[in-house]
């Protein structure tokens, strides 16, 4: 069984990264999306989403633990989306991540992400593209969900993605109107698994090693992604792999340190309140002390407010 940690746009950034692979013991981490419009991205643009791309030698792209990154492209235009795969091989990601989920408004209105559900056609171009266009040997994988507004796409677009050439598919086990709302339906990416050969990754709703067997069980699937479950619990995948105990708050705290470390240097500190706060309302979820914490910085606004507080806990 693998776990992978998702991509998780404004969130799951290289610093998180770090620190989440360090403790979850994960074994692929995927980066937010890199927007594909209509020419190649630049090696510093690259660099800015996935920063483990300067490391990258000869075992590959990885975070400072070990675990290998891939990059993730979001476009609509198939030769685009195949030069900037091209472009993020040639700089050591380890394979191509595809982005056909992305619920975001601003996202499907430019026709990327979940928009591209209705059109199979566009899927199965776009990834053909991408293949073409690296080393035999890439990996190439791609995310989706069961659909836009309904789920009569999902085995076609399923069925698409592997006959262009795709390596692996994950399935985020809603469609793009039932955004994150529980339930994920788990018992379609057991249809999907069904119709195609390619290995499926199960993602959806996974917050615990209890879900994680469920999901396990009702998909078909070996492999599973956690996005917001690593997030409430930082070292889940650790707990989903070998049945570990969940990290107990006074090493969640030590976490939360060494974040505020990392992302108060520079010019970051100015995103640096929004950030904590929003992964202490994951956090909440699992740690009453998260709680506590959230409610003590709410109405700070300087990353040195807020790291004083952290401190002082």
């Amino acid at each position: 069984m693998r776990v992978v940690l998702a991509p998780m746009e404004g969130v799951l950034d290289h610093l998180m990264r770090d620190l989440l692979t360090r403790v979850g013991n994960y074994d692929l981490c995927v980066t937010e999306f890199v927007r594909v419009v209509d020419q190649v991205i630049s090696e510093r643009a690259f660099y800015r989403y996935c920063p483990e791309l300067k490391e990258a030698d000869a075992y590959g792209c990885t975070t400072p633990a070990g675990t290998p990154v891939r990059v993730q492209l979001l476009g609509q235009y198939p030769q685009y989306m195949a030069e900037n795969a091209a472009k993020v091989i040639e700089l050591g990601s380890s394979g191509v991540d595809i982005n056909f989920g992305c619920p975001a408004k601003t996202v499907n209105k430019s026709r990327g992400g979940a928009i591209l559900l209705k059109d199979p056609d566009n899927l199965y171009q776009i990834v053909k593209a991408v293949k073409e266009a690296v080393p035999a040997d890439t990996i190439v994988s791609a995310k989706i969900r069961l659909g836009y507004e309904d789920k009569s796409l999902a085995i076609e677009n399923a069925q698409a993605v592997e006959a262009a050439g795709a390596n692996q598919l994950t399935v985020h086990a809603r469609t793009k109107l039932e955004g994150y709302k529980p339930p994920a339906h788990w018992h379609w990416i057991a249809k999907i698994k069904n119709e195609i050969s390619i290995p499926v990754i199960a993602n959806g709703d996974i917050w615990s090693l209890e879900d994680a067997k469920k999901c396990r069980e009702v998909s078909g699937c070996k492999d599973i992604m956690v996005g917001r479950g690593a997030l409430t619990i930082p070292n889940l995948g650790k707990v989903i792999k070998q049945e570990s105990e969940v990290m107990p708050w006074l090493e969640v705290q030590r976490l939360l340190l060494a974040y505020t470390e990392f992302e108060t240097h520079g010019d970051k500190s100015k995103y640096y309140p929004n950030r904590i706060k929003q992964w202490l309302k994951y956090l909440k979820n699992h740690y009453s002390q998260a709680d506590d914490l959230f409610s003590e910085i709410r109405t700070l606004k300087t990353a040195a407010d807020i790291s004083t507080a952290l401190i002082s806990e």
